[in-house]
């Protein structure tokens, strides 16, 4: 009898605990098969992950503290599906890992978490913003640091259709490389209108490394209107310093193996459309273009191709394929070029 009131006891505050916290196990697994040939690389035949969504699986959780406050965790680890192995090797999570508190004012994170520059960025790419965007080897703004660590993130809740977000992420490497320098940071923050059909976004983040003179500065705007039968997507970036690496080495002599110095830009723009064609197959497709400029060197441009179709099997089972191309034409030098032929499966849980 004692044996069975303690655990009736126990189911009682157990039971109780889970109605005032939980705990989420969730994740997604991505994985593609086709042809693809990089720009200047050989082609290959490969089964490969994350075509639309990068492999996950993560654990969440949230505690009312009573009076409208909560307190949230999220670990989360990227994986490759074809491999098995890590996203990143030597990280545990990865993708992120913070712990914070929200409320009818907001959210705060502290940890790794993805920025608010990242939070919009891929919002209105056509082809799914995935491996078959027109973007892909086009636009070089995709080279920000996405989920930095050591992060201080808050976002305001919607107000009428508007929202915003900023953080400001720490380097914590003041030595690196020489001592007595100043730390890296990231500043990041975005402003977003979502309202019926219309969605814009606009986003900033600047990237200091420790020591450095100027930091990399990234620009987005991105827009959508849903017209029902067609959903109209657009975007618009803009690099500064520090992002043309793959741009000036083909032309410089001796070969350009850093950044120091050189003082370059990045324009870009995309445009493209979503088109349901019924409750389970959706097609998407779009053109990008990018030009780069840098004192003394060569201007090189980009453009890029991409239709993709997306078919549902059930809620979190999903078929998709497509095509993408891009070619980049540089003065004096032979036109890059790259493809990919893919079709994959899309699962969540």
């Amino acid at each position: 009898m004692k044996k069975s009131l303690i655990a009736l006891a126990v189911l009682a505050v157990s039971g109780v605990a889970s109605a005032q916290s939980s705990v989420t196990l969730y994740g997604i697994v991505d994985v593609w098969v086709g042809g693809q040939k990089n720009p200047g690389e050989a082609r290959q035949t490969k089964i490969d992950s994350g075509g639309v969504s990068s492999n996950r699986f993560g654990f969440k959780g949230s505690e009312d503290l009573g009076g409208g406050l909560k307190a949230n965790f999220l670990l989360e680890q990227g994986f490759n599906t074809d491999n098995g192995s890590q996203a990143v090797a030597g990280q545990m999570f990865s993708r992120q890992s913070y712990v914070g508190l929200s409320s009818g004012l907001g959210e705060v994170r502290l940890g790794k978490t993805f920025s608010p520059f990242d939070d919009i960025s891929g919002a209105t790419t056509p082809g799914f913003d995935s491996a078959l965007s027109p973007s892909v080897n086009v636009w070089k703004s995709t080279g920000y640091n996405a989920n930095p660590a050591n992060t201080v993130y808050y976002a305001s809740p919607s107000m009428g259709g508007f929202s915003g977000a900023v953080s400001y992420s720490l380097g914590e490497n003041k030595n690196v490389p020489v001592v007595g320098v100043s730390a890296g940071k990231i500043i990041s923050l975005n402003a977003k209108y979502e309202g019926g059909p219309i969605y814009a976004g606009v986003a900033y983040q600047t990237e200091k490394a420790s020591g450095a003179d100027e930091a990399a500065k990234f620009t987005r705007v991105n827009g959508s209107y849903d017209l029902g039968v067609v959903k109209l997507l657009a975007g618009y970036g803009h690099v500064t310093n520090g992002v043309l690496i793959a741009a000036v080495t083909a032309t410089a002599t001796p070969p350009v193996t850093g950044v120091t110095g050189v003082n370059g830009k990045t324009t870009e723009w995309q445009v493209g459309a979503d088109f349901p064609v019924s409750s389970a197959l959706t097609l998407s497709g779009g053109v990008a273009q990018s030009k780069s400029t840098a004192a003394g060197y060569n201007e090189t441009k980009r453009t890029g191709y991409g239709l993709a179709a997306s078919y549902s099997l059930s809620k979190r089972t999903s078929l998709y394929g497509g095509v993408q191309a891009s070619k980049q034409k540089q003065a004096g030098a032979a036109d890059l070029k790259g493809d990919l032929y893919a079709v994959g499966v899309r699962h969540t849980f």
